[in-house]
């Protein structure tokens, strides 16, 4: 027993710095999950203190992605020599389900399994960061998949009190667990935000990807090390069927500066439905994006610091000769510069330069101007015109988009220049999309010169999955060739609230709604007590969160 009032049962877990037991709270009668401190760390009364305070501020969270904690207290046990000792302990939610940890331990997640995943990951975060809550430990094992496939993230808040406690990088590893999923702020031990948990995200989206963490080692410093200065290989050069989206999401939540990633959970989340458009960058984009985050060559040039400090530090290293005097080296390098700029001169004046006769006319610059002034600026210069028509989006209509030869260009007189003069921008119809699922919507689209840009989900009780809802531009109108229209489509849910406490005849009005269209049952229960007045809700069916259109939900109200 703990405190009097939870009853500890069997073992159903054992981490890094604590045991979790399935439980009993006695008071209110519920099932609980009761995390207990290992020994060694129970015995620092400022991280006990520190403990005690993260835990109470990850209690203030609700949201469904997240373990609830109910309580966080501290008991007592006398050993047998007739000591005692602290014994801290947080309650929690019981969650039936899996770690995320041992889904990954099977290899490569599905596709759609692994953007799920963390895409509820993601979610918790965006809730808690705006909580102002900073997780510090995002990884596999502190993520469970519940029997219904939601996800439901663990220990908020708690990584910061460890990481207070601790002086070094290994030292912190050696309580957290793995160095697999630190930020490299944090294996620098630099103070870390909310960015820290986007790139122990991206590292998870990774390892869902490719059954495997970007970067490992023999040691957790060694790990730590090359968060800091090593480059991820894109997923798909370890796992072919990842699409290049998919690569350019990843890199970007592992860059290295805390403001080059995604800089908060939200845009994160944006970035991996933007996957879903089938727009896929080509392998030299994404070598262009690891370049840009990453730098030219991040590996070569830490190889080449680690050597730099090799020799300095090697004290058995002798020179074995002298070296040439400053004055020497410093004279055959103004001599080679002298060199260079003389041949660079020579090959710029003796490149032939094109064929024309003393009195060559220079091409005007007529871009922009109407036809006929375009035509009488080449009439002065004693030089023909002759007009071809394109279409341009950034040029107006009837005035000259560009020449043939170009302006500038020296000419004999009298040659033709060829004119391309603009008719407007190329328009197309929007076509209808509304109640189309959103592969016929990109077919309409496709067919009409148009382009299919974000796509938004939303809940709306009477469509099914995938249809859409309504587009940002209108049906009908005329707009540019190429131009991009947004969808916002059916998710094929509605989201049910915790209707528990609820009066049976509110919960049926609120679920019954049009914009919930639920089926309800209400369900007796003569096996336990009714409460005086109006029956109220006792038990659902379906648990609070996203549920299938149209779906039935029981209410259980106590009779007895």
């Amino acid at each position: 027993m703990l405190s009097g009032r939870y009853r500890i049962d069997e073992l159903i877990g054992r981490g890094g710095m604590a045991s979790v037991y399935r439980g009993k709270d006695l008071t209110l009668g519920r099932s609980v999950a009761i995390k207990i401190l290992k020994r060694e760390l129970a015995v620092d009364s400022a991280f006990r203190t520190r403990f005690r305070l993260e835990a109470q501020a990850a209690s203030r969270m609700a949201h469904p992605t997240i373990v609830r904690v109910y309580d966080a207290g501290e008991d007592t046990e006398t050993d047998p020599d007739g000591t005692t000792h602290p014994v801290p302990y947080i309650v929690m939610e019981l969650v039936g389900g899996v770690l995320l940890k041992s889904v990954i331990s099977d290899g490569p997640v599905p596709l759609a399994d692994a953007l799920r995943y963390t895409d509820g990951i993601l979610e918790a975060l965006e809730y808690s960061h705006r909580a102002g809550v900073v997780h510090r430990d995002i990884k596999p094992g502190n993520v469970m998949v519940t029997e219904r496939g939601q996800i439901k993230v663990m220990d908020f808040g708690i990584a910061r009190a460890v990481s207070d406690s601790s002086s070094t990088v290994a030292e912190t590893t050696a309580i957290i667990g793995t160095a697999s999923y630190f930020s490299p702020e944090q294996a620098k031990g630099e103070p870390v935000d909310a960015r820290a948990d986007v790139y122990s995200t991206g590292v998870v989206l990774y390892e869902l990807l490719t059954g495997r963490t970007p970067f490992r080692g023999d040691t957790p410093v060694a790990v730590a090390y090359q968060h800091v200065s090593e480059t991820p290989l894109p997923p798909s050069d370890l796992v072919e069927s990842v699409p290049r989206a998919l690569d350019a999401v990843a890199l970007r939540a592992l860059a290295k500066d805390p403001y080059q990633r995604y800089q908060d959970a939200a845009s994160f989340r944006e970035a991996l439905d933007a996957t879903a458009d089938g727009r896929t960058p080509s392998k030299r984009q994404v070598g262009v994006l690891t370049s840009e985050l990453y730098g030219a060559n991040p590996r070569q040039a830490a190889e080449t610091a680690r050597s730099l400090r090799q020799l300095s530090t090697d004290t058995t290293m002798r020179r074995t000769q002298a070296g040439p005097p400053a004055a020497w080296i410093w004279m055959g390098v103004a001599v080679l510069a002298a060199v260079l700029i003389s041949v660079l001169i020579w090959v710029m004046t003796s490149r032939p330069g094109p064929s024309v006769t003393p009195d060559a006319r220079v091409v005007p610059n007529v871009i922009d101007m109407s036809w006929d002034r375009a035509n009488e600026a080449l009439f002065d210069e004693d030089l023909q015109a002759e007009r071809l028509d394109e279409s341009s989006d950034t040029i107006a209509e009837g005035n000259v988009v560009r020449t043939d030869p170009s302006a500038g260009t020296r000419v004999t007189p009298g040659q033709q220049i060829t004119l391309y003069v603009s008719t407007g921008a190329q328009l197309a119809t929007v076509p209808t999309l509304v109640s189309l699922s959103q592969a016929e919507a990109s077919a309409a689209l496709s067919a009409a010169g148009l382009g299919v840009g974000s796509v938004r989900n939303s809940n709306d009780p009477n469509l099914a999955a995938g249809v859409v809802i309504s587009a940002d531009q209108t049906e009908g109108s005329q707009v540019p060739v190429g131009t991009t229209v947004n969808l916002v489509v059916a998710s094929g849910k509605v989201t049910l609230v915790n209707m528990v406490g609820y009066t049976v005849a509110a919960a049926q009005r609120d679920l019954t709604a049009d914009d919930m269209a639920l089926t309800v049952a209400v369900i007796e229960d003569p096996a336990c007590l009714a409460a005086p007045g109006e029956p109220v809700v006792a038990s659902q069916s379906l648990a609070p969160g996203d549920v299938p259109i149209h779906s039935n939900v029981d209410l259980t109200v106590c009779t007895g």
